[in-house]
């Protein structure tokens, strides 16, 4: 089965914040590059009212088994408690940028089998 690769969206309030997480994820090789989109502008419930802020949008680009990685680094070093993790899988690119994406990405996830959820309950 030829591997599978993701886009990742996460929003953050702002470009010090963007920089020390995509910093993380390259570090890491849970990502192989991340682009940040400043002036986004987003309304949203939070708290039974509509909020608005300006955030910065967080394009990572990674491989599919990763997914959990990347959900885990993002709550540990994100400043909201509720942080926005959405994965799209990505149903087409160039061979050649899927062959650099891969060669930049860890080869498989480092978090144990089974989900976080699934530990939780057992303890």
């Amino acid at each position: 089965m030829p591997t599978q690769y993701d886009l990742c969206l996460v929003t953050v309030g702002d470009d010090a914040t963007a920089e020390k997480i995509s910093a993380g994820l390259l570090k890491e090789r849970l990502a192989a590059c991340v682009s940040a989109v400043p002036g986004l502008r987003s309304a949203y419930w939070w708290k039974d009212r509509i909020e608005r802020s300006e955030e910065v949008l967080l394009l990572i680009k990674t491989r599919r088994a990763l997914r959990e990685d990347i959900v885990q680094f993002v709550k540990r070093h994100h400043p909201y408690s509720v942080p926005e993790t959405v994965f799209l899988e990505m149903a087409a690119a160039s061979q050649d940028y899927l062959d650099w994406l891969g060669a930049n990405t860890l080869f498989t996830t480092n978090v144990p089998r089974g989900s976080a959820r699934d530990r939780r309950k057992k303890i």
